[in-house]
């Protein structure tokens, strides 16, 4: 992306996030392989950043998250879009031309050779742990233990870095021998530091990572040629630019579990409090270091165990909620578009969300299973949504029942802008016609 300007950090919000968002329209400094192309992708991200700053563009964008549905449609298995990236990237660029996409579609293309060379244990991936023909599996488990919250709330970093990442990648183990950094600050101090870098252990670790500097290196090649084709050729802009989470998702789904966070709950409340306290900040950091990276103003946040059913509004109004509403605080602070990939259905939660202060224009909320026409009253005046439609419509549907869905919510959502086309999840089996079906009804029943 272009460098951030001189006086970033004296600029308000406002100029923030207008400064991204017209680094992430402008074709200057991207590649085009014809003015043609330049000038949809120029057309495609302005429609889309109209509809984030709550404007009523030409028509509604249609997006489509692909997963699996990628591998289906080429005729690759889950395990080949893992570890044959050439494949891999010949599959997305053949998806990306057989359907009239709006934008870029991500697939689960992803680089199963790191995960393997960094012997990843979260989760079980196909082709390797798993049968080539299935789907990647999350491994749940208390990777860190009740007894350590006090370690974790001290210094998050230094107990991710030391304990927490030698459990989830065994090759990793070397770094529970990492030095504390303020052996930096003195001469005498090196001597000692550098003493841990030389512990065999650490020398382990240290060949793993630049291990898998190459075997990353391999997949940013593949990634590489598919931007070229997405962006270049078709002009399809990215409507993601990384990743961050709600801290009690980073507490619960990757380090105490769903069983443990939901004991601690109980057991030891002011210490998820802290724990989620502390997280907050390192996923701000996360999410603006993706946005600064990529140039795209638009990070994900996928919302897990705030779902209805999870947890009781009081214990979301509680626990949930106040560190996620300071995590997309301190985003927009930065020009950052946090962007709420909303799992399950919110339905008990649109309320809480409604009354949150939270500034218009500033977010984009993509709701899985939540009430689309109650999303529409209660949250629609201040923030972009999308979604809903089922992902077991694409698979099960008649071409009619997708058009009469897409319809239905075009008129529901529609009106006054706002609103943009979406499967309320990943995408991972479909019939064919169904996806065209979505993206040639959303077109031409889509415009104002």
């Amino acid at each position: 992306m272009s460098p951030l300007p001189d006086n970033w950090n004296t600029m308000t919000p406002d100029e923030k996030l207008d400064a991204r968002i017209k680094n992430w329209i402008s074709t200057e400094d991207k590649a085009f392989e014809t003015p043609e192309a330049a000038k949809k992708y120029k057309e495609r991200a302005q429609r889309y950043a109209d509809v984030v700053r709550l404007k009523q563009p030409d028509r509604i964008p249609c997006t489509l998250s692909a997963g699996d549905y990628v591998a289906h449609y080429a005729g690759l298995t889950q395990g080949e879009m893992f570890y044959d990236y050439d494949k891999a990237a010949q599959a997305i660029i053949k998806f990306h031309e057989d359907f009239d996409l709006d934008y870029g579609s991500s697939s689960n293309f992803m680089p199963g050779k790191v995960f393997e060379r960094f012997g990843y244990k979260l989760y079980r991936i196909p082709g390797a742990s798993l049968s080539p023909t299935q789907s990647f599996q999350f491994v749940e488990g208390e990777y860190m233990q009740a007894d350590e919250y006090d370690a974790l709330i001290t210094n998050p970093e230094g107990f991710l870095m030391r304990t927490y990442i030698p459990r989830v990648m065994g090759a990793m183990a070397g770094w529970n021998m990492m030095p504390n950094m303020l052996s930096a600050t003195e001469l005498p101090f090196v001597t000692f530091m550098s003493i841990n870098f030389s512990i065999p252990p650490m020398q382990e670790t240290l060949k793993t990572l630049s291990d898998v500097s190459q075997a990353i290196s391999e997949w940013l090649a593949a990634s590489g040629q598919v931007s070229a084709f997405t962006r270049g050729k078709l002009g399809l802009p990215a409507t993601m630019g990384g990743f961050t989470k709600a801290p009690f998702d980073y507490l619960g789904d990757s380090l105490r579990g769903t069983r443990g966070i939901m004991m601690d709950l109980f057991r030891l409340p002011q210490k998820v409090l802290d724990a989620v306290e502390r997280i907050t900040p390192l996923a701000i950091e996360m999410g603006v270091n993706a946005s600064n990276s990529s140039g795209n103003p638009f990070i994900m946040l996928p919302l897990h165990k705030g779902a209805d059913g999870f947890i009781s509004n009081k214990d979301f109004k509680k626990f949930y909620w106040p560190s996620l509403k300071n995590t997309l605080t301190g985003l927009i602070e930065e020009g950052v578009v946090p962007f709420l990939f909303v799992e399950g259905g919110y339905n008990q939660r649109l309320d809480t969300i409604a009354n949150s202060g939270l500034p218009t224009g500033k977010t984009i909320w993509l709701f899985d299973k939540t009430d689309m026409a109650e999303a529409k009253k209660k949250i629609g005046g201040w923030a972009a949504i999308g979604g809903n439609i089922p992902v077991s419509l694409f698979k099960a549907g008649t071409t009619e029942e997708m058009s009469d869905y897409v319809k239905k919510l075009i008129d529901t959502c529609g009106p006054g802008g706002g609103f943009w086309l979406s499967p309320g999840a990943v995408l991972d089996q479909s019939k064919n016609e169904n996806v065209h079906t979505y993206l040639k009804v959303g077109k031409e029943y889509g415009t104002y």
